[in-house]
């Protein structure tokens, strides 16, 4: 049963996952935006490959995040915030 719920929450994290590659690659932002949800998406998909709930915790918050529109912050090519 415990095998089950694993794979449940696999599916789950996999579908969002993608959901959210799909709203980053539509936002109107600098593409310096886009590349750093890029990478946080990355490195969730891998946490998830170790760590399947803690992956689902972090997908939550940068959902959350988008939701609530809070993006990162991304310095200027000249160096400035």
């Amino acid at each position: 049963m415990e095998r089950d719920a694993q794979l449940d929450l696999y599916g789950a994290v996999a579908d969002r996952l993608k959901d959210a590659h799909a709203r980053v690659h539509a936002l109107r932002v600098p593409e310096g935006v886009r590349l750093a949800l890029s990478r946080k998406l990355l490195v969730i998909t891998a946490a998830a490959k170790r760590d399947l709930p803690g992956a689902a915790r972090r997908l939550d918050r940068l959902i959350k995040d988008l939701d609530e529109g809070r993006l990162p912050e991304v310095p200027d090519s000249d160096g400035s915030p």
